[in-house]
């Protein structure tokens, strides 16, 4: 089983002050909750995550990177660990006011719980990314 997420968010800033944010692999990573500790390396990331499921309840190791960059508007990554892949996708539109961000994250789980874990949490760590992104801007939420 997959999971999938899209929602797109509408900012009141220049889409390169977005794209400063989300093309960087830490403001990404410090954004989503359940990564506990990360290093950064150029344009990848290697991820500790808490994973509590009922048959693991540890952290994992996910080793991310950014594999499509098209500056300054889009970039993909894709995360790969022994329990699962995690592809994320932002892309930023110019609107009459700022700018709209779109983003997709799509988790297949290599244990069992591990789709359902993330299914739980997906909207609420895009909630989490949107707020830190506010937060960077000095938007209000």
């Amino acid at each position: 089983m997959t999971v999938r997420v899209r929602r797109a968010f509408e900012f009141e800033a220049p889409a390169e002050r977005v794209w400063e944010f989300i093309s960087d692999p830490g403001k990404r990573a410090d954004a989503i909750s359940v990564v506990r500790d990360y290093e950064v390396d150029g344009n990848a990331a290697t991820w500790q995550i808490d994973l509590q499921l009922p048959l693991v309840d540890r952290t994992a190791t996910v080793e991310t990177e950014d594999i499509e960059r098209e500056e300054p508007r889009y970039v993909k990554f894709v995360g790969k660990s022994s329990v699962m892949r995690v592809t994320g996708e932002h892309r930023i539109e110019d609107t009459e006011m700022g700018c709209r961000l779109h983003n997709e994250f799509v988790v297949d789980g290599r244990l069992p719980g591990v789709e359902r874990f993330f299914k739980k949490r997906l909207d609420t760590e895009l909630d989490n990314l949107e707020s830190a992104l506010r937060r960077d801007l000095e938007l209000p939420a």
